[in-house]
């Protein structure tokens, strides 16, 4: 349990960073962009993925392309998603978006439902559609209401996909830890000529020191949450369901603690719908 307690940690450490260096003048994607540089190595590292042996004819190239770009710019959405919407409806989004991978399973990949997944599933919608709208209701017309609503959305629906092609991708017969490695080098390639481009530098050293150490967290959450499945690999559900909530409840309490935002009745509304909505798919998944 020690294990999904610091992946959580982890996980809501990296958005109130995202949040603090926004507010101290630090540029978000030049973060972003070297944070895949020390993900990168540390993937290798720990990993220790074998890239040597890649073939080149039958490794699905485009997907390792298209998730290079999707995972700095979903990346880039969270960090806006906190900026406008708060630490508490984005760790919300981020963590529902499993609802959409699982759809798209049922859709895509042919895997069976039961009641509790369906029930499970439909919660997760109405606790997103009930923390999107909290901002409609509250702060219509104003464009800082439009942009926190788009961000969000963005956010559960942009990890949802990551998580259905990464999935599409090992499908293909691609190790995870390789696909993973090259996802993160093409990210990094892909992200700091973008930068290098459109900015003409390559990053202030401020940024980019806080993005090695943004990839260091980025990382070890991920190290540590598939530690945690390989470990309790006979309890998938207590891996899922103590890591998604104890993300959401830390959030929640770093955004009423640390940041003062406010619990909207609709929020909270969405906060209890979203846990509810974990705790049936880790039992659908333990049955």
């Amino acid at each position: 349990m020690e294990l999904i307690f610091a992946a959580a940690c982890c996980s809501v450490i990296i958005s109130i960073l995202l949040k603090l260096c926004k507010a101290k003048g630090f540029d978000a994607l030049q973060m972003i962009v070297w944070n895949y540089a020390s993900a990168s190595l540390l993937c290798f590292l720990w990993f220790k993925p074998d890239l040597q042996h890649i073939s080149m004819v039958n490794t699905p190239w485009w997907l390792i392309v298209v998730l290079g770009v999707l995972l700095p710019s979903i990346f880039l959405c969270l960090a806006k998603s906190l900026q406008y919407a708060g630490i508490i409806k984005t760790e919300i989004a981020q963590r529902l978006s499993v609802v959409l991978s699982l759809l798209s399973a049922f859709f895509i990949f042919q895997e069976q439902f039961n009641t509790l997944k369906i029930i499970g599933i439909a919660l997760g919608i109405a606790a997103v559609i009930s923390i999107l709208f909290s901002h409609q209701k509250a702060e219509t017309g104003q464009s800082s209401s439009k942009q926190a609503m788009l961000y969000l959305a963005l956010v559960w629906f942009g990890y949802a996909l990551i998580d259905v092609l990464l999935k599409y991708t090992t499908g293909l017969g691609v190790q995870f830890a390789v696909a993973l490695n090259l996802m993160f080098i093409c990210a990094f390639i892909l992200s700091l000529a973008y930068i290098a481009i459109s900015t003409k530098t390559m990053g202030r050293k401020k940024n980019i020191l806080a993005g090695l150490g943004l990839g260091v967290l980025n990382f070890a959450n991920i190290a540590l949450y598939v530690k945690a499945h390989i470990l309790l690999k006979d309890t998938p559900a207590i891996v899922f369901a103590g890591m998604n909530i104890l993300v959401v409840l830390f959030g929640a309490l770093s955004g009423l603690i640390i940041f003062k935002e406010k619990l909207k009745p609709a929020t909270a509304i969405g906060l209890v719908l979203g846990l509810a909505s974990v705790l049936c798919l880790a039992y659908a998944i333990s049955v």
